[in-house]
């Protein structure tokens, strides 16, 4: 190892060191020890040093804690004379580097709380394009695509590139790849950020390229994501920094590529990361730490040319990443899904309200269809004009050994994915409400309206081989061809939501489990029945279903019901076997319809959490993309830091949105009728199902009498409004028995 760059970081760390301490005396000097520092809407204070120290900072006296540590870290500079070439004093002299930083920026936001824009994407026009620490519910929304393996990792991006077709060029590779990309750090005064704003790339959560900020400080944001997914999904303590290195090492599959002169300070970081088996690959010519050891292979690569970077960095990370070769000219993947299609970029649209937009996907005999025949009936994009609008019809058949009516709604629901898995191209809704906008850069790389066809017979053959033989689709534009199959695909729906309905618990002998977030919360065990969605909501019984025909050995394993030993809370001896099985021990039975009496355990990929409300004599929920408070004096972030790593938590489930309108929800404690208070937002979504359910309940009114943020967000308000309106569960018997 270079005696070279061990001067650099060593030389760097005490720089950044010095630096944060400066400013933490002017910081004391001018503001009360007392004042609240945190990064905002997060659980986790300020969660490197939280995780790594498990020390708590709180407020600006806090701080003085940590830097002991950071201080004690600092190795002896390097002597002139027979230097030791140990990367030890390197590890301590990122850390310390890397501690900093977070304290750095922990005053940033106390100094200019308005430096970072609290959102999941840029307001370019408004000029504010650094996004800071990411939000808890941002955070764990992201943390669900870490888990199922659409995002096998991230890289961090510090510095710039020469220009901003380099920039482009190797952020979309990354892309491809289902990457997120990380941006921090600028380079004479320019950032990758700034770049990819100047090439025409949408950046921010939703297209997966994060801008942190302008500063080297600002990749600590990075470090706090993965250690705070350590956290809330892997069960790691804060304060047992080994584990949780390890847990980096080996889980989160990141890297740091360097663009431009890297100075002393980058040299800091570069080391740190290092701590976390994060290696560094440059595109300049630096000394290099190419030994094994802490990173899985080399950790610091240097002088790798823009066009190798991203095979380079993935090769050195150890990370194994299946790349969808599809014959479209535009590129594909999970990470174009949250991309916008706005009106200033827009060729053509159809569905919107503007035109009929339907999909079908329907069983065929294996002699009634040609495997990757894909047909465009009527006019295609090049028969549109510019800004325009057409009808569309997706119609899928799908021939298989295997196939079973069943899996027709499964694989309808993967349309939207696939088709938004295009760049330029948007996909909204499902079923005869879709809306697709296609974008003039699509249009001018020559994308036609056949491409969807091509990327659903691929995707079809790639995702569900073991099910299916033959893939066609047809592509109707023509408006009495689509008014035509939406007649039939609507009465298709209505066939397929009664045969849902009408499934009951007490109707299958089998139930399916879904231990899809165990890697990350080894405890929790999801088990799915007609009558309780997965609390991710992204599965119920009849995906489950389908879900182990394709994959046997998956996530989601048929469990035999057994003996029903309480009808009444739902709890079944094969049911408590499996689990107390698949928790290794840790979990010996739960009840499906009851959050009083030993509730489901929950992990943090629920879609919402109930909570008891004891004075209310009822229960609330609150689903994830409600930031504000609620009656039992939580935020979602809270409770879901509190419960979110596979406890069962008397008093508290998680659940999914759909699951709240289901017959069987906590029926045990009361069922529906028990519902006091939920977001405003959650509350309109589910109207019509929840004027339903009241209706079958016997309380007609029962929408109108849920109260909401509008009407408080403390359990005495809510009970007012429970007086006034007549509440159910005023008359019921108590919650608690």
């Amino acid at each position: 190892m270079s005696k070279l760059v061990a001067f650099a970081a060593i030389q760097g760390a005490y720089n950044i060191v010095s630096k944060c301490e400066g400013e933490y005396k002017r910081m004391l000097a001018e503001r009360d020890a007392s004042t609240k520092v945190e990064f905002p809407n997060t659980a986790y204070y300020l969660p490197v040093i939280y995780s790594l120290l498990g020390i708590k900072v709180e407020t600006l006296e806090d701080m003085q804690k940590p830097l002991e540590v950071i201080r004690k870290l600092l190795p002896p500079h390097v002597k002139r004379v027979n230097h030791l070439p140990y990367l030890g004093p390197l590890l301590d002299a990122g850390m310390a580097a890397l501690l900093a930083f977070e304290l750095q920026e922990a005053m940033r936001y106390v100094r200019d709380p308005d430096f970072y824009l609290v959102s999941e994407e840029v307001d370019e026009e408004g000029g504010k394009i650094w996004l800071g620490a990411a939000e808890d519910t941002v955070f764990r929304k992201r943390g669900v695509e870490f888990v199922d393996g659409s995002a096998p990792g991230f890289a961090a991006i510090v510095g710039a590139a020469p220009d901003p077709e380099t920039a482009k060029m190797i952020v979309e590779e990354y892309q491809k790849k289902n990457l997120y990309i990380f941006l921090a750090a600028n380079q004479s005064g320019t950032t990758v950020a700034e770049q990819l704003l100047e090439a025409g790339v949408q950046i921010g959560w939703n297209t997966r390229i994060v801008p942190f900020g302008p500063d080297i400080s600002s990749a600590i944001f990075a470090l706090g994501f993965a250690n705070r997914a350590a956290m809330a999904f892997g069960g790691i303590q804060p304060g047992d920094y080994r584990r949780m290195l390890l847990y980096n090492k080996n889980r989160i599959f990141a890297f740091v590529n360097a663009l431009g002169e890297v100075n002393a300070e980058w040299a800091a970081a570069a080391a740190g990361c290092v701590n976390w088996g994060f290696p560094t690959i440059a595109d300049t010519d630096i000394p290099e730490i190419l030994p094994t050891g802490i990173c899985t292979y080399e950790h610091v690569v240097a002088n790798v040319s823009h066009d190798e970077i991203v095979q380079k960095s993935i090769e050195v990370r150890g990370l194994k990443v299946t790349v969808s070769e599809i014959d479209i000219p535009l590129s594909y993947g999970p990470a174009f899904e949250g991309e916008r299609v706005r009106k200033g970029d827009l060729y053509a649209q159809c569905g919107g309200g503007k035109t009929q937009c339907t999909e079908l996907v329907k069983m065929a005999e294996m002699n009634e269809i040609e495997d990757g025949k894909v047909e465009v009936v009527g006019p295609d994009l090049d028969q549109v004009k510019e800004g325009g609008t057409f009808p569309l019809g997706i119609y899928v058949q799908i021939a298989g050994r295997e196939f079973q009516p069943d899996f027709e709604p499964i694989l309808e629901r993967q349309i939207h994915h696939l088709v938004n898995y295009i760049q330029g191209v948007m996909h909204i809704g499902q079923r005869d409400i879709s809306w697709v906008r296609i974008s003039k850069a699509a249009v001018e790389k020559g994308f036609s309206l056949k491409h969807i066809g091509v990327v659903l017979h691929a995707k079809f053959h790639q995702d569900f081989t073991k099910i299916l033989d033959k893939v066609q689709i047809t592509l109707y534009t023509n408006k009495e061809d689509v008014d035509k199959l939406t007649e039939r695909a609507r009465a298709e729906y209505k066939a397929r939501d009664e045969r849902v309905e009408s499934l009951t618990d007490e109707g299958v002998d089998t139930f399916y489990s879904c231990t899809l977030c165990q890697s990350f919360a080894p405890n929790h065990v999801c088990t799915v029945s007609p009558e309780r969605t997965g609390l991710c909501g992204a599965y119920n019984w009849m995906d489950c279903k389908a879900s182990y025909e394709i994959n046997p050995t998956g996530p989601n394993q048929p469990i035999e019901k057994g003996e029903c030993l309480d009808e009444k809370l739902g709890q079944w001896k094969g049911v408590n076997e499996f689990v107390y099985k698949a928790s290794r021990g840790n979990v010996t039975h739960y009840n499906f319809y009851s959050l009083v009496h030993d509730p489901m355990t929950t992990c943090g990929c629920c879609e919402c959490i109930a909570a008891m409300l004891p004075s209310c004599n009822g229960v609330m929920t609150v689903h994830r993309d409600y930031t504000g408070d609620t009656p039992c004096g939580m935020k979602f972030t809270t409770l879901a830091g509190v419960m979110g790593g596979g406890a069962s938590s008397p008093g508290f489930v998680g659940h999914s949105k759909f699951n709240i309108t289901q017959r069987k929800f906590i029926v045990g404690d009361g069922g529906l009728l028990r519902m006091v208070w939920m977001p405003k937002s959650l509350k309109e979504e589910l109207k019509d199902r929840l004027i339903k359910r009241g209706e079958e309940l016997g309380c007609p009114n029962l929408y109108d009498m849920i109260a909401d943020e509008t009407v408080g967000t403390t359990e005495a308000e809510v009970m007012e409004h429970m007086k006034k309106v007549g509440h159910p569960a005023l008359e019921m018997e108590p919650i608690i028995g």
